[in-house]
């Protein structure tokens, strides 16, 4: 079956008070309009189309970076849901298949209700996603016959019976293509909003013999971001489901609720997470590794059996391959870290390659950025860098070779070399308890003297 999303996300958002766009407000490291248009993904679409309206030109850039084969049209005057879902019209003149109206500020949606919707739409023209609603308030009521629906009715237009009925409109709603267009066609502004509403098309469809059915799903799937209230909100009900994934795909998570998720995360299974970890966007983890305390990764690839952290960072372009060791007050930048090597304590890795099984000793600093470059370090395997060495860039270090501790290395070192570039020590016999008595006196003068 072909199908079709249009996307709606032209609404400026006021209760935002941002001048950023509404659905570019993120959730879990995504904006809004990602996470819905990941919902109609999975369903493979023929055609995504995005109505933008308020901020346009980044809402269109959004869409486009997730989707570059999206397609953006403009809803240049607000004047209402039909109204938005009409500007997709020219964009699907040609699709044949179901078309699914989603929403840039309900991320929510899953794909197996998407699937059921599909599935309604074989018996019935038109099919609206409903909810019961704890809290009714000022959602629009889905009025029925049995399992046919009879129509919607938004909130201010309602009776006081109808507001009475819990079962509540989330306005996502899928049809033929053709027949979509037919009904908006038909829809007008008549009423208290001077507005045209595409929940019209159901007393339309009904008017005209169609059919219309309407698929439930729970209510926290429906839950549209108006406010940085229901942000925040939103934030928690992703971090709670994405927790609740992640333990039943074998992951375990020591202390649940202090672990925080992208939307992109991905962790295989037998990995352990221990308290308070962060994974920002664009993170993989392979199976049966290990992210400590405290630590935070984002854009990175941690694989099988490598250890993170505690108190590590891990910044984009970071590739850990098996069995490393990445310890505590490590940050890591745009390096690889080939298999078995260690960097194990208050060190900085960046721009960089550390061979198979080398060891960067604690306080190592690869100084990678000369004022205007980066500069990149490469080690060889079977390296042995000791404490508090400056790699200076552009450096490299060959297979086998070694540092001194304290070592600044500026020219490359040769395999099997060990670099040593530091003053020679010299003692001064009784320097330290001179200079201390002499310390003493000056202080003491000075008190003397105020």
């Amino acid at each position: 079956m072909a199908v079709a999303l249009i996307i709606l996300a032209a609404g400026k958002g006021t209760r935002m008070m941002s001048d950023m766009p509404k659905v570019l407000h993120e959730v879990a490291g995504g904006s809004l309009l990602v996470h819905a248009m990941r919902s109609g993904s999975n369903l493979e679409p023929e055609r995504t189309v995005v109505v933008a309206g308020h901020g346009a030109d980044a809402v269109g850039a959004a869409a486009l970076a997730y989707d570059e084969d999206a397609i953006v049209v403009i809803q240049d005057e607000q004047l209402g849901t039909a109204h938005a879902v009409q500007q997709a019209k020219d964009a699907l003149a040609d699709f044949s298949g179901e078309v699914i109206i989603l929403y840039g500020d309900t991320p929510f949606i899953q794909s197996e209700t998407l699937d059921a919707m599909l599935a309604a739409g074989a018996t019935a023209d038109v099919v609206v996603l409903g909810f019961e609603a704890a809290d009714p308030s000022r959602y629009g009521r889905l009025i029925m016959d049995g399992d046919a629906l009879e129509r919607i009715v938004e909130f201010k237009d309602a009776t006081d019976e109808e507001r009475a009925i819990r079962l509540c409109n989330s306005g996502v709603i899928s049809a033929e293509s053709s027949v979509i267009f037919d009904l908006l066609d038909a829809v007008s502004d008549d009423n208290a909003a001077g507005e045209f509403y595409l929940t019209d098309i159901i007393g339309i469809a009904r008017a005209k013999g169609l059919t219309a059915t309407v698929v439930r799903c729970d209510e926290a799937e429906t839950m549209g971001i108006n406010s940085r209230a229901d942000l925040a909100a939103a934030e928690a009900e992703f971090q709670v489901r994405a927790r609740k994934d992640a333990m039943a795909n074998g992951v375990s998570l020591h202390a649940p609720d202090t672990v925080y998720f992208s939307h992109d995360t991905y962790i295989g299974s037998d990995t352990v997470v221990e308290p308070n970890v962060v994974f920002a966007v664009g993170v993989t983890v392979e199976n049966n590794a290990t992210i400590r305390a405290f630590s935070h990764l984002e854009g990175c690839h941690v694989s099988r059996g490598s250890v993170v952290g505690p108190y590590a960072r891990l910044r984009p372009g970071t590739e850990l391959a098996e069995n490393v060791k990445v310890g505590n007050f490590v940050e890591i930048k745009n390096a690889v870290i080939e298999a078995g090597a260690k960097v194990n304590h208050l060190s900085y890795i960046g721009d960089a390659h550390v061979g198979e099984r080398s060891n960067i000793g604690a306080g190592t600093i690869t100084c990678n950025y000369d004022g205007v470059s980066k500069h990149r370090t490469t080690i060889g395997a079977d390296v042995f860098v000791g404490s508090n060495t400056m790699l200076v860039a552009p450096v490299s270090l060959g297979d086998e070779s070694m540092t001194a501790t304290g070592t600044i290395v500026t020219k490359n070192v040769p395999e099997g070399d060990m670099a040593v570039s530091r003053a020679r020590q010299e003692n001064k016999p009784g320097f330290a308890r001179r200079m201390l008595q002499k310390f003493k006196s000056n202080a003491a003068n000075a008190a003397k003297e105020t």
